[in-house]
């Protein structure tokens, strides 16, 4: 149902300035996020799902960075069509971000209590105590052992997994209707992965929050997510729920991906699978099929000049429907 949607993208198109013109990072991407719903972004670097996430936001690079069509409804609101003032309300209010790398989100010189104290006295209308207060339980919130000492340490003094949880704290504040995490367990461990991806999930649930997970790693995405899109070159390639697609992907660049996960019941000393070559720069892409020149298979010239449209497979399922390379 509608009602049920919080975040509707639809045909959003974002390009770059560079030395070689302005290129196309965004083609077109459709997609919802539900109430309560946690849906994964997945695809490998260079696919997109950054840029997704900052025009979400609306935190694109200026004056290089620009969206050139389509629309962001957040809560039955275009955000593309706020004032800056109304949309600095909605960042950390309203859509809370985890952002890939906390030293490059947390200021070095200033305390994790302070930066916390922040995130309340933007949104609320409180006074320091009680924004003090309020950081010092948000750090208790998200596991940070003797928070009432540790609100006084800078981000330096704290180890990988800990300044994680910090960026938790402050992304999930003031309590958004929608939290985007744009990998928020790279470089750390795997144990300490583990217990960012519980602590989201729990949050989550706590709060009542929907959740749009970017990441690269299909595990994370089979362990916490509804539903998934696929991204490929600045486009959806594919779109199912997590069962489904775990358990009939249709693209070959989804399986690609699925084929790459390590497994447990392989044969010992067995060669990983890998995609050939890597995702095309921006200034090499195709107006058609973009998967075309990793696919093994030679495409007529009609397939790389016209784009394919997304086809329903099966209730839920969508696919780019290139005949080359998805199985309709």
């Amino acid at each position: 149902m509608e009602t049920d949607i919080l975040l509707d993208i639809k045909g959003l198109s974002v390009s770059f300035e560079t030395d070689e013109g302005r290129v196309q990072a965004l083609d077109s991407v459709d997609f919802q996020v539900g109430l309560g719903q946690t849906l994964g972004l997945v695809g490998e670097s260079g696919c997109g799902k950054s840029v997704t996430a900052l025009s979400i936001m609306r935190l694109l690079p200026k004056p290089v960075g620009k969206i050139t069509s389509g629309r962001i409804h957040f809560q039955g609101k275009d955000l593309l069509e706020l004032s800056a003032d109304g949309m600095r309300q909605v960042r950390g209010n309203e859509i809370g971000m985890i952002f890939q790398e906390p030293m490059n989100a947390l200021n070095p010189v200033r305390t994790i209590g302070d930066q916390l104290s922040e995130v309340f006295l933007l949104h609320q209308e409180i006074g320091v105590k009680e924004a003090w207060l309020k950081s010092v339980e948000m750090l208790h919130d998200v596991g940070i052992p003797a928070p009432d000492s540790r609100a006084f340490e800078y981000p330096h003094q704290l180890s990988g997994g800990m300044r994680q949880r910090v960026v938790i704290a402050m992304a999930l504040a003031c309590r958004p209707k929608l939290v985007i995490a744009d990998e928020p367990t790279t470089a750390l461990d795997v144990t300490v992965q583990a217990q960012i991806l519980e602590l989201l999930q729990t949050l989550q649930k706590q709060l009542g929050s929907s959740v749009l997970l970017i990441t690269h790693d299909l595990g994370v995405i089979a362990e916490t997510c509804d539903e998934v899109c696929v991204m490929y070159a600045g486009r959806i390639v594919e779109r199912a729920s997590t069962v489904e697609l775990f358990a009939n992907p249709r693209h070959a660049y989804t399986r690609g991906l699925l084929s790459s996960i390590p497994r447990l019941d392989r044969i010992p000393k067995t060669e990983l699978s890998t995609i050939d070559g890597m995702v095309p720069g921006l200034s090499d892409l195709n107006q058609g099929c973009r998967f075309a020149p990793r696919s093994g298979k030679v495409h007529p010239r009609a397939l790389l000049d016209q784009r394919s449209p997304l086809q329903e497979v099966a209730e839920g399922h969508w696919v780019e429907s290139c005949p080359l390379c998805s199985n309709l």
